[in-house]
Protein backbone atom coordinates (compact mmCIF):
# COMPACT_ATOMS: atom_id res chain seq x y z
CA UNK A 1 0.00 0.00 0.00
CA UNK A 2 1.25 3.38 -0.74
CA UNK A 3 1.80 6.26 1.21
CA UNK A 4 -0.38 8.09 -1.16
CA UNK A 5 -3.45 6.10 -0.85
CA UNK A 6 -3.66 7.34 2.93
CA UNK A 7 -4.08 10.87 1.71
CA UNK A 8 -8.03 11.08 2.82
CA UNK A 9 -7.20 9.87 6.15
CA UNK A 10 -4.44 12.45 6.35
CA UNK A 11 -6.99 15.26 4.96
CA UNK A 12 -9.19 14.11 8.25
CA UNK A 13 -6.15 15.14 10.23
CA UNK A 14 -5.53 18.39 9.38
CA UNK A 15 -8.98 19.01 9.27
CA UNK A 16 -8.63 18.31 12.71
CA UNK A 17 -5.66 20.59 13.30
CA UNK A 18 -7.41 23.40 11.13
CA UNK A 19 -10.24 23.00 13.91
CA UNK A 20 -7.96 23.52 17.02
CA UNK A 21 -6.43 26.40 15.27
CA UNK A 22 -9.65 28.04 14.81
CA UNK A 23 -10.22 27.35 18.75
CA UNK A 24 -7.23 28.57 19.55
CA UNK A 25 -6.69 31.72 17.54
CA UNK A 26 -10.59 32.89 18.40
CA UNK A 27 -10.21 32.26 22.21
CA UNK A 28 -6.99 32.54 23.04
CA UNK A 29 -6.99 36.06 21.40
CA UNK A 30 -10.03 36.93 23.19
CA UNK A 31 -8.02 35.75 26.27
CA UNK A 32 -5.42 37.27 24.85
CA UNK A 33 -7.24 40.83 24.45
CA UNK A 34 -8.12 40.77 28.58
CA UNK A 35 -4.77 40.00 29.72
CA UNK A 36 -3.37 42.70 27.74
CA UNK A 37 -5.61 44.90 29.41
CA UNK A 38 -5.14 43.92 32.40
CA UNK A 39 -0.97 44.17 32.16
CA UNK A 40 -1.91 48.19 30.99
CA UNK A 41 -4.07 48.73 33.69
CA UNK A 42 -2.87 51.81 35.37
CA UNK A 43 -3.87 50.01 38.88
CA UNK A 44 -1.09 47.90 40.53
CA UNK A 45 -3.81 45.33 41.99
CA UNK A 46 -4.75 44.48 38.34
CA UNK A 47 -1.69 44.75 36.47
CA UNK A 48 0.74 42.92 38.80
CA UNK A 49 -1.22 39.53 39.16
CA UNK A 50 -2.43 39.64 35.40
CA UNK A 51 1.44 39.98 34.29
CA UNK A 52 2.50 37.27 36.17
CA UNK A 53 -0.13 35.51 35.03
CA UNK A 54 0.86 35.86 31.07
CA UNK A 55 4.77 35.31 32.13
CA UNK A 56 4.06 32.20 33.41
CA UNK A 57 1.88 31.25 30.43
CA UNK A 58 4.82 32.62 28.24
CA UNK A 59 7.64 30.78 30.15
CA UNK A 60 5.98 27.25 30.42
CA UNK A 61 5.83 24.79 27.14
CA UNK A 62 3.04 24.29 24.87
CA UNK A 63 3.37 20.80 25.27
CA UNK A 64 3.58 20.95 29.16
CA UNK A 65 0.23 22.75 29.33
CA UNK A 66 -1.48 20.25 26.72
CA UNK A 67 0.07 17.45 29.85
CA UNK A 68 -1.18 19.64 32.51
CA UNK A 69 -4.78 20.02 31.11
CA UNK A 70 -5.02 16.02 30.02
CA UNK A 71 -3.16 14.37 32.47
CA UNK A 72 -3.32 17.18 35.41
CA UNK A 73 -6.61 18.36 35.17
CA UNK A 74 -8.35 15.36 36.38
CA UNK A 75 -6.73 15.41 39.55
CA UNK A 76 -8.65 18.22 40.29
CA UNK A 77 -11.70 16.67 38.44
CA UNK A 78 -11.88 18.41 35.15
CA UNK A 79 -11.76 15.54 32.74
CA UNK A 80 -11.62 16.34 28.59
CA UNK A 81 -10.95 14.29 25.93
CA UNK A 82 -7.58 14.64 24.03
CA UNK A 83 -9.00 17.18 21.58
CA UNK A 84 -10.75 19.26 23.93
CA UNK A 85 -7.61 19.25 25.89
CA UNK A 86 -5.45 19.88 22.81
CA UNK A 87 -8.02 23.05 22.36
CA UNK A 88 -7.31 24.39 25.73
CA UNK A 89 -3.93 23.92 26.07
CA UNK A 90 -2.99 25.71 22.82
CA UNK A 91 -5.85 28.47 23.74
CA UNK A 92 -3.76 28.95 27.28
CA UNK A 93 -0.67 29.27 25.28
CA UNK A 94 -2.30 31.46 22.26
CA UNK A 95 -3.63 33.64 25.26
CA UNK A 96 -0.16 34.30 26.76
CA UNK A 97 1.38 35.11 23.74
CA UNK A 98 -0.92 37.38 22.12
CA UNK A 99 -1.56 39.55 24.85
CA UNK A 100 1.87 40.70 24.63
CA UNK A 101 1.62 41.77 21.12
CA UNK A 102 -1.88 43.04 21.82
CA UNK A 103 -0.13 45.09 24.60
CA UNK A 104 2.42 46.34 22.78
CA UNK A 105 0.52 47.97 19.54
CA UNK A 106 -1.95 49.12 22.53
CA UNK A 107 1.41 51.09 24.10
CA UNK A 108 2.15 52.47 20.50
CA UNK A 109 -0.58 54.56 20.47
CA UNK A 110 0.79 58.33 21.11
CA UNK A 111 0.28 59.55 24.29
CA UNK A 112 -0.52 62.47 22.53
CA UNK A 113 -3.87 61.21 21.54
CA UNK A 114 -4.89 59.89 24.98
CA UNK A 115 -4.18 64.13 26.10
CA UNK A 116 -5.93 65.38 23.23
CA UNK A 117 -9.25 62.91 23.91
CA UNK A 118 -9.19 64.21 27.63
CA UNK A 119 -8.41 67.88 26.45
CA UNK A 120 -12.34 67.17 23.87
CA UNK A 121 -13.79 65.86 27.63
CA UNK A 122 -13.86 62.44 26.85
CA UNK A 123 -13.25 59.82 29.91
CA UNK A 124 -10.28 57.73 30.30
CA UNK A 125 -12.76 54.37 29.40
CA UNK A 126 -14.33 55.93 26.55
CA UNK A 127 -11.12 57.31 25.00
CA UNK A 128 -9.34 53.76 25.61
CA UNK A 129 -12.33 51.83 23.73
CA UNK A 130 -12.80 54.24 21.08
CA UNK A 131 -9.32 55.58 20.26
CA UNK A 132 -6.41 53.70 21.63
CA UNK A 133 -7.91 50.31 21.62
CA UNK A 134 -8.54 50.09 17.72
CA UNK A 135 -5.41 51.39 16.69
CA UNK A 136 -3.69 49.01 19.16
CA UNK A 137 -5.57 45.97 17.60
CA UNK A 138 -4.36 47.43 13.93
CA UNK A 139 -1.14 47.76 15.47
CA UNK A 140 -1.44 44.16 16.98
CA UNK A 141 -2.53 42.24 13.00
CA UNK A 142 0.81 41.08 11.22
CA UNK A 143 2.31 39.91 14.57
CA UNK A 144 -1.24 38.16 15.27
CA UNK A 145 -1.27 36.78 12.20
CA UNK A 146 1.86 35.42 12.77
CA UNK A 147 1.13 33.82 15.82
CA UNK A 148 -2.09 32.29 14.16
CA UNK A 149 0.79 30.54 11.74
CA UNK A 150 2.51 29.16 14.66
CA UNK A 151 -0.53 28.23 16.67
CA UNK A 152 -1.53 26.16 13.43
CA UNK A 153 2.20 24.30 13.96
CA UNK A 154 2.14 23.81 17.47
CA UNK A 155 -1.18 21.85 17.16
CA UNK A 156 1.32 18.79 15.89
CA UNK A 157 2.03 18.65 19.54
CA UNK A 158 -1.44 17.12 20.23
CA UNK A 159 -0.60 13.72 18.77
CA UNK A 160 1.30 13.90 21.99
CA UNK A 161 -1.97 13.06 24.02
CA UNK A 162 -3.76 11.03 20.81
CA UNK A 163 -5.41 13.97 19.73
CA UNK A 164 -6.59 12.91 15.85
CA UNK A 165 -4.87 15.34 14.03
CA UNK A 166 -2.37 15.75 11.12
CA UNK A 167 0.50 14.43 13.06
CA UNK A 168 -1.29 11.50 14.71
CA UNK A 169 -2.86 10.39 11.24
CA UNK A 170 0.26 10.49 10.15
CA UNK A 171 2.33 8.58 12.74
CA UNK A 172 -0.79 5.61 12.23
CA UNK A 173 -0.65 6.19 8.16
CA UNK A 174 3.42 5.26 9.05
CA UNK A 175 3.07 2.61 10.83
CA UNK A 176 0.49 0.80 8.25
CA UNK A 177 2.68 1.33 5.12
CA UNK A 178 6.39 1.39 7.12
CA UNK A 179 6.87 4.55 4.69
CA UNK A 180 7.99 6.98 7.30
CA UNK A 181 9.69 9.17 5.52
CA UNK A 182 7.52 9.34 2.19
CA UNK A 183 4.64 9.65 4.91
CA UNK A 184 6.52 12.40 7.43
CA UNK A 185 7.40 14.51 3.59
CA UNK A 186 3.99 14.39 2.45
CA UNK A 187 3.01 15.93 6.33
CA UNK A 188 5.25 17.95 5.99
CA UNK A 189 4.12 19.43 3.08
CA UNK A 190 0.83 19.90 3.81
CA UNK A 191 2.13 21.81 6.78
CA UNK A 192 4.57 24.26 4.77
CA UNK A 193 1.34 24.18 1.90
CA UNK A 194 -0.94 25.78 4.68
CA UNK A 195 1.62 27.97 6.53
CA UNK A 196 3.78 29.33 3.52
CA UNK A 197 0.92 30.77 1.36
CA UNK A 198 -0.33 32.56 5.48
CA UNK A 199 3.14 33.69 5.73
CA UNK A 200 3.13 35.60 2.73
CA UNK A 201 -0.71 37.22 3.53
CA UNK A 202 1.09 37.90 6.92
CA UNK A 203 3.78 39.84 5.31
CA UNK A 204 1.22 41.48 2.44
CA UNK A 205 -1.45 42.98 5.25
CA UNK A 206 1.70 44.15 7.60
CA UNK A 207 2.68 46.20 4.68
CA UNK A 208 -0.44 47.53 3.49
CA UNK A 209 -0.90 48.45 7.11
CA UNK A 210 2.03 50.30 6.84
CA UNK A 211 1.13 52.58 3.43
CA UNK A 212 -2.05 52.97 5.66
CA UNK A 213 -0.59 54.11 8.51
CA UNK A 214 1.90 56.65 6.93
Amino acid sequence: MNALDHLPELGEGLLVSLQLTAISVVFGYALGLLLAIGVTSPRGFVKWPTLVIVEIGRGIPALVVLYIVYFGFPALGLVFDSFWSAAIGLTITAGAYSSEMIRAGIQSVSRGQTEAAAALGLTATTSFLRIVLPQGLRSAIPPLMGLAIMSFQATSLAYSISADELMGASYRTASVTFEYLEVYAITGLIYAAIAVPATWLSVLVERRLARGHA
